[in-house]
């Protein structure tokens, strides 16, 4: 377990975060770095949670160590939980069901709020109409992934361990926009992957369209609990 600051005297208390078992570079908005949150944050990596177990495998055996540190972070004080990967959203209703606090497992969960939405996920593949609909977005919502071949896709579900920043946001920008070339009518893009927001300035600046990812959908959720 990692932990930030903890909270001062009479504020309103902290984040939980349930972590991937990862060694790949967290940059500053990464929801891996602490700095990126505005809100205390203490995190707990749930051992065995590989990218690939949890992304491309959906691997159900590891509900049970997310449920136990979510638990863990719980009683040690946590005001709510959210994890660090969207494709938790799978289990959004399991986890919260077994935790007494609010659970945040996605930036997905944004979706029905939205007008037009897209999303931008690191692998398009293994996001379909069963990840959408544990989010409660429409089946048909227009979903891009990053390049197969891409740098920032090797890094994240290879696990590697070092990072060209510019190369990464290279490969999110043109995911992005080859989201708002398929689907013009996109009007909001949505980060599926809690590693891509460092880039949503570029996104933005390239596509013309606002971005939302874990950390937004979490600061303003994070608001209804004070």
């Amino acid at each position: 377990m990692t932990d930030a600051a903890p909270a001062a005297a009479g504020a309103p208390g902290w984040l939980g975060i349930l972590m991937l078992d990862t060694r790949f570079p967290r940059p500053a908005g990464d929801v891996g770095n602490p700095a990126s949150w505005p809100m205390p944050v203490r995190y707990r990596v749930v051992a065995g949670a590989s990218p690939r177990r949890v992304v491309q495998q959906a691997d159900r055996t590891l509900l049970a160590p997310f449920v136990e540190a979510g638990r863990a972070l719980a009683a040690e004080g946590a005001r709510a939980l959210a994890t660090s990967c969207g494709f938790l959203v799978r289990w959004q209703r399991e986890l919260q069901d077994a935790l007494s606090v609010p659970v945040w497992t996605s930036s997905l969960l944004a979706l029905p709020a939205l007008l037009r939405p897209g999303v931008l996920t690191v692998d398009a593949t293994s996001l379909g109409a069963a990840e959408l609909a544990a989010a409660g977005a429409a089946a048909d919502t227009p979903v891009e992934g990053l390049a197969a071949d891409s740098h920032l896709r090797r890094v994240l579900l290879e696990n590697l361990p070092a990072l060209d920043f510019a190369r990464a946001e290279a490969d999110t920008v043109a995911a992005a926009q080859r989201l708002v070339a398929r689907a013009p009518a996109v009007a909001a893009i949505v980060f599926e992957c809690t590693n891509l927001p460092p880039y949503a300035t570029a996104v933005r600046r390239a596509t013309g369209r606002p971005v939302h990812h874990l950390t937004t959908l979490v600061t303003e959720r994070w608001r209804t609990l004070q």
